[in-house]
């Protein structure tokens, strides 16, 4: 519907999270449980993850992408 020219990845058995490491015991409310910590990885054309952003602030993150996509393009 989005006409999205990358693939989304829905890992709904937890083998991706489990490989980066981001499938991790959190605490809420005084609860401990497990869940993805929130981190999104950039990864270069040549598959290398470039970067990695811990506890992403959605209302900031797609702006901090864009600047490293353009540093990662020179």
């Amino acid at each position: 519907a989005y006409e999205l020219r990358f693939t989304l990845l829905a890992d709904m058995h937890k083998e991706v999270v489990g490989q980066y490491g981001v499938f991790r015991e959190k605490t809420l409310s005084g609860k401990t449980f497990l869940g993805t910590v929130r981190t999104s990885f950039l990864i270069d054309p040549e598959g290398k993850v470039a970067k990695v952003y811990h506890k992403v602030k959605p209302a900031v993150h797609a702006a901090e992408v864009i600047a490293d996509l353009k540093v990662l393009a020179r």
